[in-house]
């Protein structure tokens, strides 16, 4: 597992927009899974789940994008990555989830 977090600012739509778009085309296999969005007064929240197929570890990785918005208009981006490991008790092989965060962290 792989994990980003960071504080933006701008215009929601925009960057959740550009994030998903950039996600999508970093990789010929990476896939759009489903979606949540949700608000209460003036806070807002996205979810993305997406997935693509790790060449290194055989085997497909996702990635979980969630971006909240409060009132003071910050914007929080949170992305953590799964399924990349070849282990049954432990981890090992982790690399496929860290390249696809890397792949977030490049549109960043």
């Amino acid at each position: 597992m792989a994990k980003l977090e960071r504080e933006l600012t701008g215009d929601f739509d925009v960057l959740l927009k550009r994030l998903q778009a950039g996600i999508l085309e970093g990789s010929i296999s990476a896939t759009l899974e489903d979606v949540s969005d949700f608000s209460c007064g003036e806070s807002r929240c996205s979810v993305r789940v997406f997935e693509r197929y790790s060449h290194a570890g055989g085997n497909r990785v996702s990635m979980n994008l969630t971006l909240f918005q409060g009132a003071d208009g910050v914007i929080h981006l949170s992305a953590i990555t799964s399924g990349g490991s070849q282990a049954l008790f432990f981890k090992i092989n982790t690399w496929g989830e860290e390249a696809f965060l890397e792949t977030l962290a490049d549109i960043l």
